[in-house]
């Protein structure tokens, strides 16, 4: 039973109008926790770069009204509906925008609700926010247990006293930039959501968000394990395998209708990986795509690091210009852990990555050697790979061990590897689309 003391506890809540621009950019979190990650620290390095088009990008017509520019009547026809639905009993969090023009740019206003106790200001003498069991947070949630922490946020299980149903409830920091990046956060969910009122795209379901004791709370759907933390369970505990190739399968299918979907709406999740896709139900392997918290729009200005180092793209690595294909790349790299349980490029340094995707995938073009901004870091001026011993401060040459990819995969289904191959191009031109992908014809072979 609840102490209704607690419970019924006096709060005000107020409104802040935010205004933004219309394109958003976040950043990201550790590995440990839930639905939160923490990428290593040059995804923390933010720099623009205005390098010619690697590749020359013909925009579909309507791309802009998918970010909210125009109406939202051009998104492709598969994802027309959902764009004008409203989403049952979410109404609070998908509020119709409030759209201000001006002669630069255009803005959009979202309302923060801002709770504090009677008759109390919001100065809080300690920083950091409390984590107790059984206390209940803005006069709602009431904490059942500690999920784990990461750089910029703590995460719990809650009971919503309000809808009845167990929520994760993620507290940012008290610190500027965190709040400003999980704002971002919040826009691309609260976008992403409008747009998928039936929750059939496998991606993240917002519930709430608010501010509370000088901390951002950001209110979501419950969900169970990363796939990187459940296969490590798998192992450790010696049960049956779980991830088998039709589970496998079912995963591929379901992250690349979630990579579809959000690439129709012009964002690149720029940070997928294991601990980034979450399992929904163990039985019948349903899984989410989470943490939006590094994505951005195809229109923002793109930032020269982005991803997890064992799952960055060549064209990333090399500073060339990228685009939607990084998140197929990235997939690619997760479905060959998942089958081995082993990462496919390890967390070593750049340099010894891009021996290793030389040797299992092959060489990389010259024309991409030759425009990527980074290339001088880990190529000579005759494209032969090294890097800088830290111990000695000399250069060594690398020469890449030959294997490939059946190799690594230890598997001798064709089909498999052929997807695996198909999207692990290190070329982004030959890459395919989630579009594409999802014609492949290992998706519709029956393992039954």
């Amino acid at each position: 039973m609840l102490d209704n003391n607690v419970v019924n506890a006096s709060i005000d809540s107020t409104n802040c109008n935010l205004i933004c621009n219309k394109d958003p950019k976040g950043d990201s979190y550790n590995k440990e926790v839930i639905f939160v990650n923490e990428t290593d620290e040059e995804v923390l390095q933010k720099r623009n770069y205005s390098t010619p088009p690697f590749e020359e990008k013909a925009f579909k017509q309507g791309a802009n009204d998918a970010c909210g520019f125009n109406d939202c009547g051009t998104i492709d026809r598969e994802f027309q509906d959902s764009g004008t639905a409203d989403l049952k009993g979410e109404d609070d969090i998908n509020d119709d925008l409030h759209l201000y023009s001006t002669c630069e740019d255009e803005l959009e206003v979202f309302d923060l609700r801002i709770i504090h106790r009677k008759n109390r200001t919001g100065y809080e003498e300690n920083k950091d926010f409390p984590i107790v069991l059984k206390s209940v947070v803005a006069g709602r949630y009431y904490v059942t247990e500690y999920l784990g922490s990461a750089a910029f946020s703590k995460v719990v299980q809650a009971h919503d006293l309000h809808t009845g149903m167990d929520v994760c409830l993620k507290i940012i920091k008290n610190d500027k930039d965190f709040f400003d990046q999980s704002l971002d956060e919040i826009k691309l969910l609260k976008h992403v959501n409008k747009h998928d009122p039936s929750d059939e795209h496998h991606l993240l379901r917002l519930s709430d968000y608010f501010y509370h004791q000088e901390h951002l709370f950001i209110v979501t759907e419950l969900l169970r394990s990363n796939l990187y933390e459940f296969q490590k369970y798998n192992r450790e505990s010696g049960d049956e395998e779980y991830y088998t190739l039709p589970r496998i399968q079912a995963i591929a299918r379901q992250c690349l209708e979630a990579l579809e979907f959000l690439h129709h709406l012009r964002i690149i999740h720029c940070d997928l990986k294991p601990e980034n896709i979450l399992i929904k139900s163990y039985s019948r392997c349903e899984i989410k795509v989470i943490d939006l918290g590094s994505s951005c729009f195809e229109t923002d200005n793109l930032f020269l690091y982005v991803q997890s180092r064992s799952y960055r793209a060549p064209e990333v690595i090399l500073g060339l210009p990228y685009d939607q294909k990084i998140d197929i790349w990235s997939l690619g790299c997760i479905l060959a852990e998942l089958h081995t349980g082993d990462v496919l490029f390890p967390n070593d340094s750049v340099a010894v990555i891009l021996a290793r995707m030389i040797g299992i995938l092959g060489p990389i073009d010259e024309e991409m050697l030759a425009l990527g901004q980074e290339t001088s870091k880990f190529f000579t001026v005759n494209y032969d790979l090294y890097h800088r011993n830290e111990e000695g401060d000399q250069v060594e040459y690398l020469i890449p061990e030959k294997s490939s990819l059946s190799h690594q995969l230890q598997s001798s289904d064709a089909k498999f590897i052929d997807f695996l191959s198909y999207l692990l191009q290190i070329n982004p031109r030959r890459r395919p689309t989630a579009s594409e992908a999802l014609e492949h014809e290992w998706l519709s072979f029956s393992y039954q």
